[in-house]
């Protein structure tokens, strides 16, 4: 039994998704300022689509979890568990646990069979470095542009204060959370976070956010 729990604890830990986000005002300075610094590309810019899946209830949105299916290059399986409280953290801590699926319409079916069914849809651009133990992307959003790090807290705060970014300005919420604000702040239509569904608007996350991050 000792063993099996010690196991667990430390499978636990692995999984814990450690990371911040930025807005960004001009993400190719960012990209070259990463260059600099010495990241590498780990994966090139690509079109990620994202289909958030729940019950009809919405009972893991209500618990703060999430269950998602990503295509971009390959098809990813994702669970997200709550937020993470802990006092001593100034990052975002929660569970993730992924898993590659050969197919996106099958899992989808799979998923509805147990209960789940697509509630949302996001995209985004993304860009993917790794500078040291931190993994950093570059989002472009229908709704703006953002820097995200993920990785050991202390390897997160000295690779954001690398790339000249404010600690002070990290945000601590996930992009449908930022959609939720974006959508009441500007009275949308919709709640889709697709490049169709915000052709032709203006939009401004900071004017959203009033400053307060």
């Amino acid at each position: 039994m000792g063993d099996d729990s010690a196991f667990s604890i430390q499978h636990s830990a692995l999984n814990l998704e450690v990371e911040v986000k930025f807005l960004a005002g001009d993400l190719t300075a960012v990209r070259q300022k990463l260059l600099d610094v010495g990241a590498v590309v780990k994966a090139p810019r690509v079109l990620e689509r994202n289909a958030v899946l729940d019950t009809a209830d919405n009972e893991l949105y209500a618990h703060d979890k999430l269950l998602r299916l990503r295509r971009d290059t390959a098809v990813t399986l994702t669970f997200k568990g709550q937020v993470a409280e802990d006092a001593l953290s100034e990052a975002k801590v929660r569970e993730e646990l992924e898993v590659k699926v050969d197919d996106f319409d099958t899992a989808v079916l799979i998923l509805n069979r147990l209960g789940y069914f697509p509630r949302k849809t996001y995209e985004k651009q993304r860009e993917t470095f790794r500078l040291g133990d931190v993994e950093v992307t570059l989002d472009e959003m229908p709704y703006g542009d953002f820097v995200e790090l993920e990785g050991p807290e202390a390897a997160i705060k000295a690779a954001a204060a690398a790339l000249g970014l404010d600690w002070n300005q990290r945000l601590l919420t996930n992009y449908l959370a930022l959609m939720d604000k974006v959508k009441a702040y500007y009275n949308l239509p919709f709640d889709d976070v697709t490049f169709d569904n915000f052709r032709g608007l203006t939009i401004s996350v900071a004017d959203v956010l009033g400053g307060a991050f």
